[in-house]
């Protein structure tokens, strides 16, 4: 019986080098920004309240409007008030027709001192007389611009310009000093931000901006609760000179401009986009752009240990390069250490990529191409790779020379092993 040989079993190939797309590190000029939480709060915020205790009688102003300064608020009941100044400068005349008689009295004594008649007791007695009288005369008078200012306050004027809110009293009730406040007023343009930084990051800021010129070497950007960008930029002009103890964090404050971009149809009230005591994210940006080496946020991979790249190196075989991320965009990640100027960095085909594997470098897509050649944007236009700040401990800008935060290692990915193309945020 024959013996059927077994059939030859077919040898696959061995798998040929990964094509991936590779792009070479260069520097580019990128704008430092950092991100924090901070709040819109006005220049000047005053709360009305009565002066004098009467019955209110108008209300002259619509709640919500923008007011100007010395617009009449309130109207109070006058008429005690204006009996008051009435008897009060009539007392006034009265004593002042006295002092004339007086004034009389002592000009005859002191005629009848040149003869025989005339007594020096007399005559010194009408001096004191005269006195005592031109006295109760002053007395009278102040309290008649005492009666004056009583009578003003019943007229209840905005002390500044700005927008007032809803009222607390209306027509009918007595209002006093104790009654509280009426309505409050807040200025409109500018307003100021305030939001808290680490002393921490306070320090690395003031090291990186204060030989720049400190304040003025950073501008302020804000976004806005629903995501849109503020088309104004503001100015930092303040740094507290205490650290708040249970959140070892400086508040710093900056004055952006807040002018009205529409109005009310029919009615001539101005829209404002912001608001005091508005939620906002705050950017602060690096007036001059600075030179980093960058590649494209796509290559940039992130595990327990940290962020990485790989890199083609001898015999086109793929390299782990951990690195450490500084100053970034969303298209672009600034990279502080493990890499050197003209590496090879493999950004397409990752997914197949492993350490020691052979690869077959080529050029990537032309838009990451564009991107590295600078004609995509790039620079500037995100947050750094640090990330932003909690509402309780953000970054902050040191006394007067302070602004900006360092660059940290990326945050780590306890799934492991994984594509980030956030660069390892």
């Amino acid at each position: 019986m024959a013996v059927l040989a077994p059939p030859a079993c077919a040898q696959s190939p061995a798998p040929g080098p990964v094509a991936v797309g590779v792009v070479q590190a260069t520097r580019r000029p990128m704008t430092e920004t950092e991100q924090f939480l901070g709040r819109v709060e006005a220049v000047r915020h005053v709360d009305v309240v009565a002066r004098v205790t009467a019955f209110l009688q108008k209300r002259l102003f619509t709640e919500g409007d923008e007011v100007k300064s010395g617009d009449k608020l309130y109207e109070l009941e006058k008429g005690l008030f204006q009996a008051d100044l009435a008897s009060k400068q009539a007392a006034v005349a009265q004593l002042q027709a006295t002092l004339e008689n007086a004034k009389l009295t002592t000009e005859r004594a002191r005629t009848l001192l040149s003869g025989p008649a005339g007594l020096q007791s007399n005559y010194d007695a009408a001096i004191a007389n005269q006195r005592s009288l031109e006295a109760q005369v002053q007395a009278a008078q102040g309290q008649v611009e005492a009666s004056q200012i009583n009578l003003g306050y019943t007229d209840i004027s905005s002390p500044i310009e700005g927008k007032i809110g809803r009222s607390v009293v209306t027509e009918g009730n007595v209002v006093s000093p104790s009654s509280g406040v009426l309505t409050t007023i807040v200025s409109q343009d500018p307003m100021y931000v305030t939001f808290p930084v680490s002393v921490r990051e306070a320090l690395i800021l003031r090291d990186r901006y204060a030989p720049r010129g400190g304040f003025n070497a950073v501008v302020i950007r804000l976004q806005l609760p629903n995501g849109r960008m503020y088309g104004t930029t503001g100015q930092l002009n303040f740094a507290n000179n205490t650290v708040t103890a249970n959140t070892d964090t400086i508040v710093l404050r900056g004055e952006i401009a807040n002018p009205p971009n529409q109005e009310v149809k029919g009615s001539g009230t101005p829209i404002r986009e912001l608001f005091d005591g508005e939620f906002v994210t705050v950017l602060l940006e690096g007036v001059q752009p600075i030179e980093v080496l960058a590649v494209p946020r796509a290559a940039v991979l992130s595990d327990q240990q940290g962020s990485y790249v790989f890199v083609v190196g001898k015999d086109d075989t793929a390299e782990q390069r951990r690195i450490q991320l500084g100053q970034s965009t969303p298209t672009l990640a600034g990279v502080i250490t493990g890499l050197q100027q003209g590496d090879s960095v493999i950004v397409e085909g990752l997914q197949r990529v492993r350490a020691g594997a052979k690869v077959a470098p080529g050029a990537p897509s032309a838009q990451l191409q564009a991107l590295m050649k600078g004609t995509e944007p790039a620079a500037g236009e995100g947050s750094s790779a640090t990330g932003g700040s909690s509402p309780g401990a953000g970054a902050a800008v040191g006394s007067s020379t302070t602004v900006g935060t360092a660059a940290n290692p990326a945050q780590k990915d306890s799934a492991g092993p994984s594509r980030n193309p956030d660069g390892g945020r």
